[in-house]
């Protein structure tokens, strides 16, 4: 299980800032009731970050019961575009489980969805490239003994001390922040983030819950080779809930091919509450979380 609150919920005091505007911390736990014993523990205020939130934190295990009759689901179409289909079934076993529990699915529309992706390619990498640029050797991060020169030594220092995936999101978001292309690249992204977020304003006037995949495909092997562009792909359910600032959990709903698969309940700005009772009442009800995937062959 895994769960990301709302933007603000933790302090992101003593994280790495990789994107200031996206980072949120949650934990990983081994079920429902371990996560919302750690939100208890991790939520509140923090004089040390001015971004996170000053509000009331509920003591999030009274969300822990077994009932969501009447809890309004909503299943987004945009989200179910291109899934795989023994994801797909998985998932969709899961939101037939919640209408056996009584709960109520709708279908809705988040139609601007498609540019998540394509939006936090800009804004991330620049927000990173901003936050990254400390590591230069001098004061922060590795540094080359070896070199004889200041220059020398941050250049040398940054090229060994970032994997390739860091460096190229670091020169993707210095040339979007660069001088004649900010308001082209960054200026726009952050007008097509607000609508995002406005999409899914308007979806909670229908519904309580949006669920979705966590992932569009099964697990991936650490050692499969894979383009940058599929990896980026691979967190199109995710990275809508990063731009608008909205809590989710990830919870186990099956195996494709033997692989985990995970649903993802989104909530309103700041109800961890609901989340965490639509998560815990369908944990209760399967038994995917007591399961384990067989490593080194299909199930």
């Amino acid at each position: 299980v895994g769960i990301k609150p709302t933007y603000g919920r933790v302090s992101r005091y003593g994280c790495v800032a990789f994107a200031s505007s996206l980072d949120q911390i949650g934990p990983i736990t081994k079920d429902v009731t371990d996560a919302a014993l750690v939100l208890n523990t991790i939520c509140g205020r923090d004089v040390h970050d001015s971004t996170s939130l000053d509000v009331e934190v509920p003591d999030f295990t009274k969300a822990l019961v077994q009932d969501v009759k009447g809890l309004k689901i909503g299943l987004p179409k945009e989200f179910f575009a291109g899934m795989d289909e023994d994801v797909k079934t998985c998932v969709m076993a899961a939101v037939k489980k919640y209408e056996e529990l009584g709960a109520e699915i709708v279908d809705i529309s988040l139609p601007h969805t498609e540019y998540a992706v394509t939006i936090y390619y800009i804004i991330a990498p620049a927000e990173a490239s901003a936050n990254l640029a400390r590591f230069d050797g001098v004061r922060y991060g590795y540094r080359n003994q070896e070199a004889v020169s200041a220059p020398e030594m941050t250049a040398i220092s940054r090229t060994e001390g970032f994997g390739a995936e860091v460096r190229r999101r670091i020169m993707l978001g210095t040339y979007v922040l660069s001088s004649g292309y900010y308001d082209a690249y960054y200026n726009k992204a952050m007008q097509v983030r607000t609508l995002i977020r406005r999409d899914f304003e308007e979806a909670y006037r229908k519904v309580d819950v949006i669920l979705t995949p966590t992932c569009p495909v099964p697990t991936f092997r650490y050692t499969d080779k894979m383009d940058p562009l599929s990896i980026y792909m691979l967190d199109v359910t995710t990275i809508p809930v990063n731009m608008a600032g909205l809590p989710g959990i990830s919870v186990p709903c099956g195996f494709a091919k033997g692989k985990p698969v995970g649903v993802q309940l989104i909530g309103k700005v700041l109800d961890e509450m609901t989340i965490l009772r639509a998560a815990y009442i369908f944990e209760q009800a399967t038994e995917f979380h007591k399961q384990f995937p067989r490593l080194g062959g299909e199930k």
